[in-house]
């Protein structure tokens, strides 16, 4: 039975009872509220005894049947359900947000509804982004969406956003609708982010509509009182796995027997080997462990955020400024008056406005402004970033022996010698400081008009936006000298290389400039007529992009889209674009992109109504159609010629004149790369949605790749262009699964995703290759090409009776390679695919929950099937003509006692070119599952915030790249070798609404 609902007033304290508030027994009544004290709607109240139900009203009165002590819950989608006593008394309770429940999906110019949607698309909201600490959205992302691959491959501040591929391909981002690229934004400013995956979902951006699409889409004022939050947070970054650098006792041990290797007398006697393992000689005989004399253990990461949201029928606004401080690893010296470390510095404003201008005509207008400041050491000028600067340093890590010189002589000059004229130490703190500077604005206005009084569901759309960016790098540099301190009969003397200079003043230089101008015009129609509901979208679009003194880039696009179901059950839906690019020839600019879709929801037909008590969907949905990506040069259709070789002409010296010569082949029938894709999808709701799933197959077909023909000659004198020739096949499976309830008033959720990505080349016009397991055609897209290895060669009698190496005589020790031919030869005819041609894999899994105002959340992400090849100064020993570093591998190598067990080759000085041939030896497994994000929190009771006039008080920590398990334990499986390390972040703060 239900109790009519009563229109109460919450009952303050010291106020008498009113009438209605009279207490009735056997009848439970209270108000429920947020925290911003804002009645809600809707919420369901179940008598667990009775299992009567009631709903709350518009002021978010209720009232049921229930006696004193009988258990209540209550639950409305997007917040935590909470479950309590009936007492006899008013019970009003408040409602803390977990996410707020989505009915739409988002797509390209506007939403459709969730239900009979048919798109291949996902969406994460504001609280997984903000629970990751970073600086560039992709970060937030990692493992949070299923077909989404991320890639970190440096740690540098202020560019450590990740890679992110979709499917395999590189999506077009766009914000708010516009196509442009800010990933480095602030994740509370976000509430959405959501990918489109198939055709269907992304045929209406024409030749950008190949690699998918990532639509980000900033907050919006809501209805209601003035919503104010502050979030506060630091915290300390770590490198992880940092190369492990041999110390200079082992280092010369090891650099002797490389010299035996070789045929040649070792350079270090056993006094010079005491001296290095007991330290007693710090000048002659240095034992310097670089990276952690150069680098700090840990950096600070910083951010402050305040937003403020609210309005009324007639205005909205949602308003924010955020700061961010992200600090370098490089330690600095007290003397210096100016930063030498690689610091990143992050100002951003944001302002959304919504406006009826009357009761049919909204306007919006979104402003956004960034400023970025970096700081690098060294004056050298870096092409767009000065944060770039700090791989000099890295690079010289990786490099620098730990005997080569003392950091510092006695004196406190800067040590060093001939052959090491850059001190590392001088190039971090001595050499100067390099500032970047950029600063990007965006504008965008639109005025929608709904003409329900000419015609139910019609709508027209009009939007204008522009964007600017400009990066600056100003060097301010200067020179130094090192010393070479030496034992004499007087004492220690120095020898001077090089010279003591003064910062230079430096001078600005542009090495960005960027203008985008968009403009859009739309009108769409959205109307149910009985059991049919259709949905028309017309769009037509343009956009330019001028970037430095180029001609400007030009897209222009006519798009539709025609959507259809009937009762909510038959689903279609067909898209598509008229799209052109001013790159290509006049007559090849324009191509058309079709896509259609079909799909069917089970759970409504009426032989599923046995189910409806526990299934709230069962879809089927197909999708096929073409896209298209531009993939072109700089107007490759035209010839081109510049200044060759000159010449004098005339009496006396003459005149010089340049010749004219021809650049590369022109190609006047150069088009967009193409692709046809299919996907089909199953998705699946449960036990009243507790229960979610989606389960898809894609099958891409990309032909018309951009590539250089194999087959051609050089006796026509010069290059061969670009030319509409390859073929690439991706397909896999992307599934997701999530599950939400609660046990009481323990709420918890678990979700999960997985993707398959096999990438496989049909089509290359290759060079001619005399035996299949050369050729391209056939092997995964990221295919390695070397060597098999087949162990090291044990002894002399091993080499004569192995295949002989072309151009090379092993030694034992060395590396031996199958002889795939039989021509009983090693050369480049017994080289193959190294990497298998079974899909790559890559997941995340989050799991959490929130009891009595305490909150956890984890993610689990990581790739399987994945290889990784290594290579380089951190991986190989004595390179740079011997000068170069040893590391802790080079313990394991070969040696006559150690053959049966070694794990690494003899070792030599230079470069090898048998060892250190691309082959299988060197391609390691890339296999990860790593913790990436962690968070803990703990809301204070709403009865000691709403004291101090506050709506919440949340205190919380959490960590990006916490722990990582991998095969190779010496190296991270994202970023490795000698570059900048990615960061293990710890992170707490403290977040105020009011």
């Amino acid at each position: 039975m239900l109790v009519p609902f009563f229109a109460t007033a919450q009952k303050k304290p010291g106020s008498k009872k009113t009438k209605d508030q009279v207490e009735i027994a056997g009848i439970t009544r209270g108000q429920l509220s947020n925290i911003y004290g804002e009645p809600l709607f809707g919420v369901s109240i179940l008598n667990k005894a009775t299992n009567l139900t009631a709903l709350s009203d518009k002021k978010g009165n209720y009232s049921l049947m229930a006696d004193s002590g009988t258990v209540l819950m209550f639950s409305l989608k997007g917040y935590l359900t909470q479950e309590t006593k009936a007492t006899g008394r008013a019970l009003n309770l408040v409602f803390t947000e977990t996410e707020k429940p989505q009915a739409s999906v988002y797509r390209l110019y506007d939403d459709q509804k969730k239900t009979t949607s048919i798109l291949s698309s996902e969406s994460i909201y504001t609280r997984d982004l903000t629970s990751s600490p970073v600086t560039a959205i992709n970060n937030a992302l990692s493992g949070r969406i299923s077909g989404l691959n991320t890639l970190q491959t440096t740690g540098i501040p202020g560019l450590d956003g990740a890679g992110i591929s979709l499917r395999g391909q590189n999506p077009t981002v766009l914000i708010n609708g516009v196509p442009r690229d800010l990933s480095s934004i602030d994740p509370e400013e976000i509430e959405s982010v959501t990918v489109l995956k198939d055709a269907l979902a992304t045929a209406m951006l024409g030749q950008r509509g190949s690699g998918g699409a990532i639509l980000i889409r900033t907050r919006k004022g809501e209805v209601g009182k003035q919503k104010i939050s502050f979030t506060a947070q630091t915290g300390l970054q770590t490198p992880i796995r940092l190369p492990k650098p041999l110390d200079a006792f082992n280092y010369a041990t090891l650099y002797n027997e490389a010299l035996a290797n070789d045929g040649k007398p070792p350079v270090y006697t056993a006094a010079d080997l005491e001296a290095y393992r007991t330290g007693s000689d710090p000048v002659g005989h240095p034992n310097v462990d670089w990276y952690k004399e150069i680098l700090k253990s840990n950096a600070p990461f910083t951010r402050y955020n305040l937003n403020t949201s609210g309005g009324g029928n007639n205005a909205r606004y949602f308003v924010a400024v955020d700061y961010l401080d992200q600090g370098g690893l490089l330690k600095t010296a007290d003397k210096n008056v100016y930063n030498t470390n690689a610091d990143f510095k992050r100002y951003i404003v944001r302002t959304n406005i919504d406006v009826d201008l009357t009761k049919n005509l909204l306007l919006n207008l979104n402003l956004f402004g960034r400023i970025e400041n970096g700081n690098s050491p060294g004056g050298s000028l870096i092409s767009g970033s000065a944060n770039l600067g700090v791989n000099r340093i890295l690079n010289a890590l990786a490099a620098t022996a730990n005997n080569a010189y003392p950091m510092l002589n006695p004196d406190g000059s800067l040590g060093g010698n001939k052959d090491f004229q850059n001190n590392i130490y001088g190039l971090s703190t001595q050499s100067g400081y390099t500032l970047s500077y950029t600063r990007d604005m965006s504008a965008d206005i639109s005025l929608k008009r709904t003409l329900d009084d000419v015609l139910k569901g019609l709508w027209l759309k009009a939007m204008a936006s522009f964007n600017t960016n400009l990066s600056e790098v100003t060097p301010r540099g200067k020179t130094f000298a090192v010393y070479q301190a030496q034992n004499g009969p007087s004492g220690l003397t120095y020898q001077r290389f090089g010279t003591d200079g003064t910062i230079a003043a430096g001078s600005s230089t542009n090495t960005a400039q960027y203008k985008n101008f968009y403009s859009e015009l739309s009108a769409g129609f959205d109307r149910t007529f009985k059991d049919h509901h259709i949905n028309i979208l017309a769009n037509a679009s343009s956009q330019n992009i001028s970037i430095y003194s180029d001609l400007p880039l030009s897209y222009n696009t006519l798009a539709g889209t025609v959507s259809y179901d009937y009762k909510g059950k038959y689903l279609a839906e067909a898209a598509m674009s008229y799209s052109g690019l001013n790159r290509y020839r006049d007559d090849k600019r324009y191509g058309f992109f079709p896509a259609a879709g079909l799909g069917w929801n089970i759970a409504k037909e009426d032989f599923m109504k046995g189910t409806s008590a526990w299934l709230n969907t069962l879809k089927l949905r197909a999708s096929y159609g073409r896209t298209g990506n531009a993939n072109i040069g700089y107007f490759v259709y035209n010839q081109y010629f510049a200044d060759g070789p000159g010449y004098y002409f005339g009496a006396g010296s003459g005149t010089f004149v340049y010749s004219a010569a021809e650049q590369q082949l022109a190609n006047p029938n150069a088009t967009w790369e193409k692709a046809d894709k299919l996907n089909l999808g199953l998705d699946g709701g449960l036990f009243n949605n507790k229960l979610s799933f989606s389960v898809e197959y894609y099958n891409n077909k990309y032909f018309d790749l951009m590539q250089t023909r194999g087959r051609n000659t050089a006796i026509i004198g010069n290059s061969y262009p670009l030319e509409n020739i390859g073929i690439s096949r991706y397909k896999g499976i992307d599934a997701t699964a999530s599950y939400r309830n609660n046990l009481n008033n323990f709420n918890y959720f678990v979700s999960g995703n997985i993707t398959s990505n096999n990438k496989i080349v049909e089509y290359q016009d290759e060079v001619f290759r005399p035996y299949d397991w050369m050729k391209r055609t056939g092997q995964r897209t990221d295919q390695i090409f070397g060597y098999i290895a087949d162990g090291f060669y044990k002894d002399a009698a091993d080499i004569a009776a192995s295949p002989k190496t072309e151009g090379y005589n092993p030694v034992p020790g060395d590396i031996k390679y199958k002889d795939l031919n039989n021509d009983g030869v090693i050369n480049q005819f017994d080289q193959k695919a190294l990497k298998n041609n079974r899909p790559m894999i890559y997941y995340g899994l989050s799991f959490g929950f929130e009891y009595k105002g305490f909150d956890f959340s984890a993610l689990l992400q990581g790739a399987a099937n994945r290889s990784i090849y290594v290579s380089g100064s951190t991986q190989w020993e004595f390179q740079d003509d011997g000068k170069g570093q040893a590391y802790a591998q080079h313990l394991d190598r070969w040696t006559p006692a150690t053959a049966a067990t070694a794990t690494y080759p003899r070792l030599s000085i230079g470069s090898n070119p048998n060892n250190q041939a691309s082959s299988s030896f060197w391609l390691q497994s890339g296999n990860y599952m790593r913790l990436k994000n962690m968070e803990v929190g703990y809301t204070l009771p709403q009865r000691l915030v709403s004291k101090i006039k506050l709506a919440s008080v949340r205190v919380f920590a959490n960590g990006m790249n916490l722990f990582t398990l991998s095969a190779n334990k010496q190296i991270d499986p994202e970023t490795f070798g000698n570059g900048y390390p990615a960061q293990r972040i710890v992170n707490a703060g403290v977040n105020i609404k009011l």
